[in-house]
């Protein structure tokens, strides 16, 4: 059955959204078609802009790279019914009200006791939001969604969702986790998984993660600063990186400090070893600053060690929103270039807007984040720029996670430009499982490999990702006016 065709008058409204002629990377126009990408394919809303509609029709153009605005042909694999679902849910997540009252039964007390209250709102989470933006409880029902999806022309990003542990045994727990995603990865059609991911708080307790930073940091103030432990890496930071986190100098590693990030590190090096012999790359996300810098040390030392041959298994992530993403992602590839290490990363807006903020002005520093969302858009498109560039001088590759259209335009006609051909391996474009579905049909019809991020775990545990999305991106959902209109 067919999707409803939309009123001639309708579709010409929508078309101006999306048939914009090309800005630079720097312009300051939004396409009011952005929405917001987590986590690691996360990214801040933006405002709206309301046209007139003479402005409309003037600006009615379409666009020969990226043809978003024919619903037909977009949503041509996708059944009448996965459309009726989704479009519900996204019509009940950009409403408000019902999204904090959501929230604050979720962090209440209500929940930590099995009761009557609990099971209702895990089944309400379980058949609404969770079916919606997450692929299964387990990595059968994950796989089974990878199908479903690789069918309709689209890959998977396959995420075990399973993030900040506190004791070595629970980070056994969860790469045993890990290491079942990449096999099964390797059971499902070829090429159908993209990457699987893995967050480094998962697999080394958080507490580590915070001492290795308040290290690095102070080494980064202070070269003569000894790290006995610390292996080959990449540069961690620029010079306008916040190191306003480490106020005092830290205490050494006790040796069971030092064991436990051996073993921390450890765990990666088995999760990047069975990725090699997957050949399925690896895609570590980022998390916030106060953290982060452990995050790159031991995602970089990987990569030197698993990065072989102008294959990267092993990718790290940028954040563009942040003030010194392109200097560190410089930095980086810079410095795998002079080691002759293929590096690929993922380049995201962010997802840690508020925490990153509230924690700089508690200390009394300016927030790390960009002061506008026309900076943000700049940043990202120059790192995408940058990394698009690297692709056809040597063996990098580039993930570029993001929902808005003008930096998916932007990156495709850059990429035709400079010769990446259509369904090049080094080249992948991605967005949410759920999320921005025009978008990526969009960047599929036109030739690219796509993804969707997509996580997968018991509902429990994959609560926190969903409260993270909804408090972080507040305002997301009501903005993406566009997909709704077009499922309809």
């Amino acid at each position: 059955m067919a999707p409803k065709l939309l009123p001639p008058k309708q579709l010409q409204n929508l078309r101006f959204f999306f048939t914009r002629s090309l800005r630079t990377s720097s312009s300051s126009s939004i396409s009011t078609s952005a929405a917001v990408s987590p986590l690691n394919l996360a990214e801040r809303p933006e405002p709206a802009i309301q046209k007139p509609l003479t402005a409309i029709q003037d600006h009615a153009k379409p666009s020969s790279i990226l043809d978003i605005h024919d619903h037909q042909k977009l949503f041509s694999n996708v059944p009448t019914s996965k459309l009726l679902h989704a479009s519900s849910n996204l019509y009940l997540a950009s409403i408000s009200p019902m999204v904090d009252f959501g929230m604050w039964v979720m962090n209440s007390r209500l929940m930590e006791t099995d009761n009557i209250l609990r099971a209702a709102m895990m089944k309400t989470v379980r058949h609404t939001f969770f079916e919606h933006f997450c692929a299964g409880e387990d990595v059968v029902e994950a796989g089974r969604c990878i199908k479903k999806v690789n069918e309709s022309g689209l890959r998977g990003m396959l995420v075990f969702a399973v993030e900040y542990t506190g004791d070595n045994d629970a980070c056994d727990q969860n790469l045993k986790g890990f290491l079942d995603t990449v096999q099964s990865a390797m059971s499902l059609p070829p090429s159908s998984v993209s990457s699987v991911v893995v967050k480094i708080t998962a697999i080394c307790p958080l507490s580590l993660l915070e001492r290795v930073s308040d290290l690095l940091r102070w080494q980064q103030r202070h070269p003569s600063f000894n790290l006995p432990w610390k292996q080959n890496s990449f540069p961690l930071f620029s010079d306008s990186s916040p190191l306003y986190h480490t106020i005092e100098k830290p205490e050494p590693l006790t040796p069971q400090e030092e064991h436990d990030l051996q073993l921390g590190q450890e765990r990666l090096w088995k999760l990047s070893e069975k990725s090699v012999q997957a050949n399925i790359p690896l895609t570590v996300d980022a998390e916030n600053t106060a953290i982060q810098p452990a995050i790159d040390y031991l995602t970089y030392s990987a990569a030197i060690k698993y990065n072989k041959d102008d294959n990267p298994i092993v990718y790290g992530t940028i954040q563009a929103y942040l003030k010194d993403a392109k200097e560190r992602l410089l930095l980086a590839t810079k410095a795998a270039d002079k080691m002759r290490v293929p590096m690929g990363f993922k380049v995201v807006r962010g997802a840690y807007m508020s925490r990153e903020s509230k924690l700089a002005s508690a200390l009394g520093y300016d927030s790390p984040i960009h002061n506008s969302i026309q900076e943000t858009h700049a940043c990202y498109n120059d790192c995408a720029s940058f990394m698009l560039e690297k692709i056809t001088n040597r063996s990098d590759a580039v993930i570029l996670a993001t929902h808005n259209v003008e930096s998916g335009r932007l990156a495709a006609k850059k990429a035709l430009d400079l010769g990446i051909g259509r369904g090049n391996p080094k080249l992948e474009f991605a967005q949410l499982y759920g999320m921005s579905d025009s978008l990526s049909f969009g960047l599929s019809n036109a030739g690219f490999l796509v993804s969707k991020y997509m996580p997968y775990g018991p509902v429990d545990k994959v609560i926190p990702y969903l409260l993270r999305r909804a408090e972080e991106n507040r305002g997301l959902l009501s903005t993406s006016s566009i997909d709704k209109e077009l499922m309809r």
